[in-house]
């Protein structure tokens, strides 16, 4: 990740780790050390809600990307709607949004809600969630951040088979192939299966492991990111889709 690290961020670690075990009974050690890689490079807090542990995955918060961006000192952020793909008369809305980082850097996101894609608790609210998963988007590509938004997911679920299957599975030497053959086997089943594009699932694996290269990557972080694929793919293909699209290149989000 290329968010910001400093080492006022380790006051966190401990409060941390110990609300996230207070909270979310049964987490397993492995998402603690993933907790812990995401406290450093964000500095994001578990009691403020900026980082919550949902279905089995890490999720940052809308108000802990402003916080990532009041404290890097973004410039500004702007919204506005898509009117040509909107549909106000079907509550589909299409937003889009440009973070500022300087006068000459500039990173543009889109989100879109309708009734389909956001959870039936907030029908109603489409207009203003469309503009959150925009602006998220966008702060997630100006600050390299490579966990999803929760406000990007159409509906919370518990943890799913898949998830659960890719979570047993053995040990796998190292080897500089995505922490060994069975590991790339299954990395490859859901790809064909939800029929994703693999360069930008590489981009995505990549930002997910806070590696330049998945080489670099451990066997377990592999793991931890192939769990995390399946068990999004089969919760929420949508909202995975335009996860993935964010790593498309885009003239606007050159730097």
């Amino acid at each position: 990740m290329a968010a910001y690290k400093g080492t006022r961020h380790k006051d966190l670690l401990r409060p941390n780790t110990q609300f996230a075990r207070q909270i979310y009974s049964g987490i397993p050690q492995y998402q603690l050390t993933i907790l812990r890689d995401l406290t450093l490079s964000l500095g994001l807090s578990v009691s403020r809600n900026e980082l919550l542990w949902i279905g089995g995955g890490w999720y940052v918060s809308h108000s802990g990307l402003l916080r990532i961006a009041h404290r890097r000192k973004c410039l500004r952020i702007h919204t506005c709607i898509e009117a040509s793909v909107s549909e106000p008369s079907a509550n589909r809305w299409v937003f889009k949004a440009t973070v500022d980082l300087s006068a000459t850097k500039s990173f543009v996101g889109y989100g879109d809600a309708d009734p389909s894609n956001v959870s039936p608790l907030m029908h109603g609210a489409e207009m203003r969630i469309a503009e959150t998963r925009a602006v998220n988007r966008a702060l997630r590509k100006a600050y390299g951040i490579g966990i999803c938004s929760i406000e990007e997911i159409g509906s919370v679920a518990a943890p799913t088979q898949s998830q659960r299957q890719a979570r047993k599975l053995p040990p796998q030497p190292a080897n500089g192939n995505c922490g060994g053959p069975k590991v790339r086997d299954r990395l490859c089943q859901i790809i064909r299966q939800h029929q994703l594009d693999p360069n930008l699932v590489k981009s995505y694996a990549m930002d997910f492991c806070g590696t330049k290269t998945l080489r670099e990557a451990t066997r377990q972080q592999v793991e931890n990111f192939v769990a995390h694929l399946a068990d999004w793919a089969e919760k929420d293909r949508n909202a995975l889709l335009c996860q993935l699209n964010s790593y498309l290149p885009t003239k606007e989000g050159a730097a």
